[in-house]
């Protein structure tokens, strides 16, 4: 049987602020604004060290929030509006929810709980960033679950929060905070050099959007902005020891050889020149965010140059693509969304965050300590979860015990190719540690095989591209007109068969931008070519070259 209550938890104490939200918030708010609750919010799990009574747990709680102002901040706003400023109090409420079982519960039970309770949308305006559940048996508490909004944490700031938790139940008395609070990052936001630094990033995304691959994994299979996939884990001490061999061999850091190794394997697997990333917890470099309880999510674009000889050469260039991305992550995110509307517009085609990497292993643990042990090498299937990412990997622990999580998409990876992608990684480690590896020999190193596309794909302005799914997006958008797309110089050239329809380049380019989303291997046309007839041969471009051409032009102006 188990006994289900609610303890309401009361608190007073710091000062009542408000003020403009960060960037970081504006990014996340605008997300949970956007995607379903179980797809932004968040939530962890934070064992009991033994011995801790309800009432200290809950204690500790209590000191928590009055500690960190993210925790006492709520976002008002105007009814069908974002929010644009944070109110901080200096006292209030909140709830935790016991669930006390008579036996203890099975493994992931609190996993499970935090889980649901992500299900729920935060109310910006007036609900409590946490929801919290203590699960006990027979009054013993084991865990405390919880469920966060993103709009007041982040991974990393639920981890300072656990680890200023255990420290608080201790009876041990924490230093002053001087990491930045919300508010703090928002004045520093607004300075000049805060201004210019969100002008730079701005950039920075850009150029590579406007130049990189729109998706990473753009390849037959690849279609729709969200998958389905079950977590699969690894922990492998050989993984470890090879990735310290490694960082021996070559004086790279071991976070960085690891990156490294992992965008080969990306850029390999995808057949991409360069391996494209959003790496999401690494704008916390700044010493006054490395602990501050806020979200930071916003993520570091990496754009990696695989076009070297070998794993050395690609290390060295790693570095300081890597530096380059964490120097560019606070932005102005309403900013950031209006520059990739308008290349989406203007190149024709859509940005893909389809491969994500986050680096949290130099955050607490989950519980006094990390793995000491584990096996040489075990790939475990988890829970499903729905990602709107082609690959999302989660580093958790690089020694003394190699702990990824990963998810893929099931449709470009079957369930012994995502598993073979992990240990594929560990052997591209191990074969590193002992010598520098050619990229031309991914394949017979790690067992990882390049994506298979048929003669139909191409590569166009740095995009894999397939010009007969162009033509069919193109065709089904206008409504069924006739449709031929082929490569032309350094980017695809469309014909049209207008018939009696007004149709212009401007009117197709338009109706094809919308139809983007969700399929990774269109590109729009350069130039549109309308004719009024089809020629009786529609695959081939010499026909529709002596048709007579009514309108050409690149469509890009949005007043034809």
């Amino acid at each position: 049987m188990t006994k289900t209550y609610t303890v309401t938890v009361r608190y007073a104490g710091g000062e009542q602020r408000r003020g403009p939200v960060t960037m970081g918030q504006a990014n996340m708010i605008r997300c949970m604004l956007r995607d379903e609750p179980e797809h932004i919010n968040i939530h962890a799990v934070w064992p009991v060290p033994e011995g801790t009574g309800t009432e200290s747990a809950i204690d500790a709680l209590r000191a928590l929030v009055v500690r960190h102002e993210a925790l006492r901040t709520t976002f008002p706003h105007a009814p069908g509006e974002a929010p644009r400023e944070q109110v901080v109090a200096s006292e209030g409420e909140f709830t935790v929810t016991v669930v006390d079982h008579e036996e203890r519960p099975p493994e992931g039970h609190a996993d499970d709980v935090a889980r649901r309770d992500r299900v729920g949308r935060f109310h910006l305006d007036r609900d409590f960033g946490l929801r919290i559940s203590l699960v006990a048996v027979e009054g013993v508490p084991l865990f405390l679950a919880l469920a966060a909004s993103h709009a007041v944490t982040d991974i990393s700031a639920l981890s300072v929060l656990e680890e200023d938790w255990r420290e608080l139940l201790t009876g041990r008395t924490l230093p002053a905070v001087t990491a930045f609070t919300p508010l703090d990052l928002a004045a520093e936001e607004s300075t000049p050099g805060g201004l210019r630094r969100s002008a730079a990033s701005l950039r920075h995304w850009e150029r590579i959007i406007r130049t990189g691959p729109q998706a990473m994994f753009a390849e037959p299979g690849a279609v729709g902005a969200e998958v389905e996939a079950a977590q699969l884990t690894l922990r492998s001490l050989r993984g470890a020891r090879a990735l310290a061999r490694v960082a021996e061999r070559t004086g790279g850091l071991p976070s960085t050889v690891l990156l490294t190794a992992w965008c080969a394997l990306i850029a390999h697997r995808t057949g991409q020149s360069s391996c494209v990333a959003a790496v999401p917890t690494s704008n916390r470099f700044l010493p006054r965010l490395a602990r501050s309880v806020n979200t930071v999510s916003q993520d570091a674009l990496l754009s990696l140059d695989v076009g070297v000889p070998s794993f050395d050469a690609l290390l060295r260039k790693a570095w300081g693509a890597a530096l380059n991305a964490y120097r560019h992550s606070q932005f102005d995110a309403v900013r950031l969304w209006e520059m990739i509307d308008a290349v989406t517009y203007e190149r024709g085609s859509r940005f893909a965050r389809d491969v994500v990497f986050n680096d949290v292993s130099t955050l607490p643990p989950a519980g006094p300590t990390g793995e000491t042990e584990g096996p040489e090498l075990e790939v475990v299937r988890g829970p499903v979860q729905v990602l709107p990412a082609r690959v999302l990997t989660f580093v958790h622990e690089t020694a003394p015990v190699l702990r990824l999580g990963m998810w893929v998409d099931p449709a470009l990876f079957a369930p012994d190719e995502a598993e073979g992608f992990l240990t594929g990684l560990v052997r591209l480690l191990e074969a590193a540690a002992a010598d520098d590896v050619p990229l031309s020999a991914l394949t017979g190193v790690t067992g990882v095989r390049p994506a298979e596309r048929g003669a139909d794909w191409t590569r166009v302005d740095g995009c894999w591209v397939s010009p007969r799914e162009v033509a069919d997006t193109l065709s089904g958008a206008l409504g069924g007109v006739p449709a031929h797309v082929v490569p032309e110089g350094e980017g695809l050239s469309a014909f049209l068969a207008a018939g009696d329809s007004p149709l212009t380049p401007a009117r197709a380019h338009a109706a094809l931008v919308e139809a983007l989303p969700g399929r990774p291997g269109v590109l729009a046309p350069r130039r549109y070519v309308i004719v009024r007839d089809a020629p009786t041969r529609t695959d081939q471009t010499d026909d529709w070259l002596r048709q007579r051409i009514l309108m050409e032009g690149a469509g890009r102006d949005r007043q034809g």
